[in-house]
């Protein structure tokens, strides 16, 4: 088997359950030795920040000394990227390797596993046979019957900020969706929670004293911004001064104060973390497509929000990075998408949209969007028939001083950035 054999695989899983839970997974990791247990974790669920806070964590943790599995979902530029160890990504021959093991026993279960329980169960074969110390693991989606649930020793959950997004799977509104995530939360494992509205931590707390789970809402009190910049920012928390972080956005902070406080419940349970490895470990994270300097001229930045609360947080970031610079909006959504809220929050900072089909079955095509745009934001915008044409229609907009923003959709990142390196290569843009 080889990596597009591996893959076509997995992605092309056919799965007709409309049952939620963790029988499933639990079978086909009881079919291959369960190597999910016997590993230590700590669990990220939410709806903005679980990659970020993942990276942050791992990263930390691997400065420490200890050798960290990172496992997250979706991936930007190839699948690898799901699958770490140390920040490296899994092997095209551990991908095939474990894929070639996993499959009769997938096809063997009268109820076919999904395409995510296959990656899970891939995921935790490879961390136990790479004798990981510990595992920062992020929730597919939801929580208590999302497949990475099956765990049994947690070190700590962590909660993320809670909005309202996969309505449809997981509530209407804010309590039921943090309900369900809560469903992470084990009995006497501590709870890390991004501070948020009241009736979010009320959840929380209250599942918390029901697991006699030791609360900790994140210490965003002792958060001080110092300085910050296209290349990064600085910060102090607490008698730690200087801290400095590459990942953009005053949201970025908040979820460092979530990292930092995790980092203190861990310390508390007998993990080693030196305050310089935490230095280096934060200084060090890297999470593409949050806010990302891609280039300067034009400064070309990409961005995957695609739910209210990330376009919050992109706004917030132009008012602070950007002020006062028009730009060029390269753009493709899900037609599933609130896409008009976040059109509305662009308008005022536009200066063109140019708009692109992602590669995804759900997606809204580029003419339906630019027609969208052009009735109701009565601003000019032209539709490009592939991403790449709309990576370079975008920067000729901007000229060599301008900006250009690729933002709505993570499935569209990959191909931007692959062509804005073409453009490098080719001295097109620097």
């Amino acid at each position: 088997m080889n990596l597009d054999q591996a893959l076509k695989y997995i992605h092309n899983v056919s799965w007709m359950g409309t049952i939620p839970g963790l029988e499933r997974e639990l079978e086909l990791l009881d079919r291959i030795g369960n190597p999910h247990r016997g590993m230590k974790y700590i669990h990220v669920a939410g709806t903005n920040g679980k990659g970020s806070t993942a990276a942050m964590l791992q990263s930390i943790l691997t400065h420490a000394g200890y050798k960290t599995g990172l496992y997250t979902s979706p991936y930007i530029m190839r699948f690898n990227e799901r699958i770490q160890v140390d920040g490296e990504q899994i092997s095209d021959g551990d991908i095939c390797a474990l894929t070639e093991y996993i499959r009769p026993h997938a096809e063997a279960m009268a109820n076919h596993p999904s395409e995510f329980e296959i990656v899970t169960a891939i995921g935790f074969e490879y961390f136990k046979r790479q004798k990981c110390d510990i595992v920062v693991l992020e929730v597919g989606m939801g929580g208590e019957w999302d497949a990475t649930n099956v765990i049994e020793d947690n070190e700590a959950a962590v909660i993320v900020n809670i909005g309202l997004d996969h309505t449809e799977v997981l509530g209407d509104t804010l309590e039921k969706i943090a309900k369900t995530k809560s469903g992470v939360v084990k009995r006497g494992c501590p709870c890390v929670i991004y501070r948020q509205e009241k009736v979010v931590e009320d959840v929380f707390r209250q599942v918390c004293r029901e697991m006699d789970a030791p609360f900790f809402p994140a210490d965003f009190d002792s958060l001080k911004p110092v300085s910050a910049g296209l290349s990064g920012q600085r910060f102090d928390w607490g008698d730690m001064r200087d801290l400095r972080l590459p990942l953009l956005g005053a949201h970025q902070l908040k979820n460092a104060a979530n990292v930092l406080t995790t980092v203190q419940v861990l310390k508390s349970r007998g993990w080693n973390i030196p305050e310089a490895a935490v230095r280096e470990g934060l200084a060090a994270v890297t999470w593409p497509g949050r806010f990302q300097l891609m280039a300067e001229k034009p400064l070309f930045i990409i961005d995957g929000g695609h739910n209210p609360q990330c376009l919050e947080a992109l706004e917030d970031a132009i008012r602070t990075y950007l002020p006062g610079r028009r730009i060029v909006f390269l753009n493709g959504v899900m037609a599933d998408k609130d896409y008009g809220d976040m059109f509305n929050r662009l308008k005022p900072f536009a200066r063109a949209f140019v708009t692109v089909t992602p590669l995804n079955h759900r997606a809204l095509s580029a003419e339906a969007l630019s027609d969208y745009i052009r009735q109701n934001l009565d601003a000019p915008a032209t539709p490009c028939d592939t991403v790449a044409e709309g990576v370079r229609t975008a920067v000729d907009l901007a000229g060599p001083d301008g900006v250009v923003c690729a933002c709505g959709s993570l499935y569209m990142l990959g191909e931007v950035i692959e062509e804005i390196e073409r453009l490098k290569q080719g001295g097109a843009i620097s």
